[in-house]
């Protein structure tokens, strides 16, 4: 599978691919948030593109020049699996690592809520550099919220200065707040 990752806005591109993930994007309201902030020159928006289609979408919020967030990253269900998700969170941590940032974090539903897609999702996070830092209830949504943060190599590491810390898996259950 040959895939491109091009910065590209696409409201709907990205309303395509929530809509096939219901397990994940189920709440109307947050879909259209998240379409919206598809279109918002706010955040930053890389497409993984196969054949002409849009098969994935990372969208990126710059809260301080050193950190982001990852806001959102989706995969077609049809593209899951063949490492779309692994490219654009790649590309979307050498951009930011080039502009000098050198923390970027993502949301996700903690473990205490127990969920298999989510589930999947944290796994998915861990495989791709990212470490669980603090879980809180109330800030997303009503239920519980998981801090994930992955060190980025930025300018200042690369040249040596200071090495990044070596990137651990560590299992779903031992995510799980005392």
């Amino acid at each position: 599978m040959s895939i491109e990752t091009v910065e590209r806005r696409s409201g709907p591109d990205a309303r395509r691919i929530l809509d096939a993930l219901p397990d994940w994007f189920g709440d109307p309201v947050a879909v259209d948030n998240y379409v919206a902030a598809a279109e918002d020159t706010g955040y930053g928006s890389i497409v993984a593109v196969h054949d002409g289609a849009v098969v994935g979408i990372a969208l990126t919020r710059r809260h301080f020049h050193e950190s982001a967030e990852l806001h959102l990253i989706a995969v077609h269900p049809r593209a899951r699996g063949r490492g779309v998700g692994r490219l654009l969170v790649e590309r979307v941590s050498s951009d930011l690592e080039a502009d000098g940032c050198v923390m970027l974090s993502v949301h996700t539903v903690g473990p205490s809520f127990d969920n298999a897609a989510y589930a999947q999702t944290r796994g998915f996070y861990r495989k791709v550099g990212f470490t669980p830092l603090e879980e809180h209830d109330g800030l997303d949504w009503p239920g519980p919220t998981l801090i994930l943060v992955r060190p980025l190599l930025g300018p200042r590491r690369r040249s040596g200065i200071s090495p990044a810390p070596p990137r651990v898996a560590i299992p779903d259950e031992e995510c799980r707040p005392e």
